[in-house]
């Protein structure tokens, strides 16, 4: 798995993105969440990357100020009641935790995650033991993640030992009492 199939499977993750409309009031363009129904200020995401869904497809580009979208050489104008999303952002720790596993445990994490109806963005807690042995020949120990999708909790410990085996073992516990088990050994 390359960099580019790490990246496709973060871009296929349900809830990746803060999606909303926008309106001009008083001058100011304000952002409303669809899902927490919060207004921001749509300043705060100057020279950031949105999306803006234009003929029935979203277009990429950068807020280089508010109510201009620079896509390419092209400049697309907001308007209001326009539907832009951007691209949440995972908690450091979860990030520097999923960059460290080697591809096969990350695959194996992530869709496992996913088939419980969860997404890496929906982690509100994580625990990275692994970032403190950066410098260590043995690394072992247990990381901690929680997530919450809004109807459940998901509890997940990553044992890991990385010595003259790699092993990544994954408990997922979810609030129902459901348990799940996942290991990955590479000699």
């Amino acid at each position: 798995m390359n960099r580019q199939q790490r990246i496709n499977l973060y871009d296929s993750q349900q809830r990746a993105y803060n999606e909303g409309t926008i309106e001009q009031i008083n001058n100011q363009w304000i952002f409303f969440d669809e899902e927490t129904e919060e207004a921001t200020m749509l300043d705060d995401f100057v020279h950031q990357e949105i999306e803006i869904f234009r003929f029935n497809r979203w277009k990429k580009g950068i807020l280089n100020e508010p109510g201009r979208i620079h896509c390419g050489k092209e400049a697309i104008m907001l308007r209001d009641h326009d539907t832009i999303r951007m691209r949440k952002h995972l908690i450091y720790s979860l990030e520097r935790l999923l960059d460290g596993v080697n591809d096969d445990a990350f695959f194996q994490f992530v869709t496992t995650l996913n088939s419980l109806n969860f997404s890496i963005y929906d982690c509100i807690y994580c625990y990275n033991h692994l970032s403190f042995l950066s410098d260590e020949h043995r690394k072992d120990g247990v990381n901690f993640m929680v997530f919450d999708n809004q109807e459940q909790i998901c509890n997940v410990q990553h044992h890991f030992c990385y010595y003259e085996k790699v092993n990544d073992r994954f408990e997922f516990t979810l609030n129902t009492g459901k348990r799940l088990i996942i290991e990955k050994m590479i000699s």
